[in-house]
């Protein structure tokens, strides 16, 4: 069964870089079908939560993964207008500016285009993520002390990449007919980073006045 944010056939056709597939038949593949599931009821709010008598880090660490299988996807859409010349600073509107650094290979923060911000913040996701012993695939492997602590550093990571799509590039999103798959998945990954309070309020100050708005209703 396709996810909700898949069944457009042309949707899944592009993605930003390989999306990280969860393999079948392993206790996280069951999880990840069942929040599929509970997603197509249309419950946001319900989907999100840890489901009975399961393991957080568990719970977290597939939600990541598909938070990043989504944002690749909505990335691989507008790729085409993020460019050096449009977007020569990684930005969220004129007060917020992101600049790169991920602690290993580049320890000073250096200002990039968005662009070349998105493709490194995607590639360490995908390192994270491809790393055995942080996101462990296997039954009984056990996660990490320090899992959540890096969950809650891909997470913060990603939301910028929505902030960048939504301050810089929703005419193009509104053109691709695209926002409707847009505001769905980033209202899915607040309830859930909501949730489980897995990124500072501040960090999600640059799209404050939208997530009022996503999330109010459901209240």
């Amino acid at each position: 069964m396709l996810s909700p944010y898949e069944a457009n056939g042309n949707r899944s056709s592009k993605t930003f870089k390989p999306k990280k597939n969860i393999p079948e038949g392993s206790h996280q593949y069951e999880l990840l079908k069942h929040a599929e599931a509970t997603l197509g009821s249309g419950n946001l709010r319900m989907a999100v939560m840890l489901p009975e008598g399961e393991d957080l880090n568990e719970w977290v660490a597939v939600n990541t993964v598909d938070f990043f299988n989504q944002i690749n996807m909505l990335y691989g859409t507008i790729t085409d207008f993020c460019t050096e010349e449009s977007c020569p600073v990684m930005s969220a509107g004129p007060k917020y500016e992101y600049h790169w650094a991920d602690g290993t290979n580049i320890k000073k923060p250096i200002k990039c285009s968005a662009p070349k911000y998105i493709d490194y913040l995607m590639t360490w996701v995908q390192d994270q993520l491809d790393d055995e012993t942080l996101f462990p695939s296997k039954i009984g492997v056990p996660f990490k002390r320090n899992f959540m602590s890096v969950a809650k550093t891909i997470l913060k990571r990603l939301f910028r990449v929505y902030a960048h799509i939504y301050h810089q590039h929703f005419d193009s999103v509104m053109q691709l007919q695209e926002e409707a798959h847009l505001n769905t998945s980033f209202k899915h990954f607040i309830f859930f980073v909501q949730e489980f309070n897995l990124i500072d309020r501040k960090e999600l100050v640059p799209l404050q006045e939208l997530i009022e708005k996503l999330t109010t209703k459901d209240r």
